[in-house]
């Protein structure tokens, strides 16, 4: 790996200026570089910086594995002390409320899909349990998603009065609750059912529509509705 490394180096150093991946950024824009030149950009753009960005993307199987990887994890890759693991996960935090808060332009929801896009990428990555609800005015366009609970989502755990806590606030009129399987398998469990068919009936009382209960998983969610569980 050493010896690649160097060989790498070599080869940006001897690359011309227009050649380097931030000229070519400023030339091209972004979509013009591999995800190895762009972390590399973001690592500090020095002659080192691009093989270390293709080991680290090698050694965690791409930018999800990156993304799931803890901070001592990154820090036990040979020249990534903790400014550069600081770097990493900055990166993906911007990337994260950049999708948390898109949805705040009022975005509308026509499908089960819709909102699965909107939140399955990062989900998918959790390594806990989240519960979310996906909170719609009376045109199914988002107001706000706010995290309900982080941890084991449970009946025993789940309190309805939380549930809906934020949807009263805003007087949103319809709800789409959303939670994630850490192991990436997206199939309910017997205590998905019976928590959601504990949300729709308390949504019948409070006259907030739930539209759905989607179980999110590595790329794959299902639809609660869809299948006929809880509703």
């Amino acid at each position: 790996m050493t010896a690649i490394r160097d060989a790498a180096v070599k080869y940006l150093g001897e690359l011309p200026e227009r050649e380097k991946p931030v000229s070519r950024i400023i030339a091209y824009g972004t979509g013009a570089l591999s995800t190895a030149e762009l972390v590399a950009v973001y690592l500090g753009n020095n002659m080192t910086a691009i093989a270390d960005a293709e080991h680290i993307l090698d050694k965690f199987g791409g930018l999800p594995g990156l993304a799931q990887a803890s901070m001592t994890e990154i820090e036990m890759t040979p020249h990534f002390g903790p400014a550069r693991v600081a770097q990493i996960k900055t990166a993906f935090e911007l990337g994260r409320r950049l999708l948390v808060h898109a949805p705040a332009d009022r975005t509308a929801v026509r499908s089960p899909a819709d909102a699965a896009n909107i939140l399955m990428t990062e989900m998918g990555l959790l390594l806990q349990e989240h519960l979310r609800t996906v909170l719609l005015d009376s045109h199914n366009r988002i107001l706000a998603i706010p995290t309900i609970y982080i941890g084991s989502v449970n009946s025993a755990q789940v309190r309805v009065g939380e549930v809906f806590r934020e949807a009263i606030r805003i007087n949103a009129s319809a709800m789409i609750v959303v939670h994630n399987h850490p192991s990436g398998d997206p199939t309910p469990s017997p205590d998905d059912v019976h928590v959601t068919r504990m949300i729709v009936e308390a949504g019948k009382l409070m006259a907030i529509d739930v539209l759905d209960h989607l179980v999110i998983g590595r790329q794959r969610f299902v639809s609660m509705k869809e299948r006929g569980l809880g509703f």
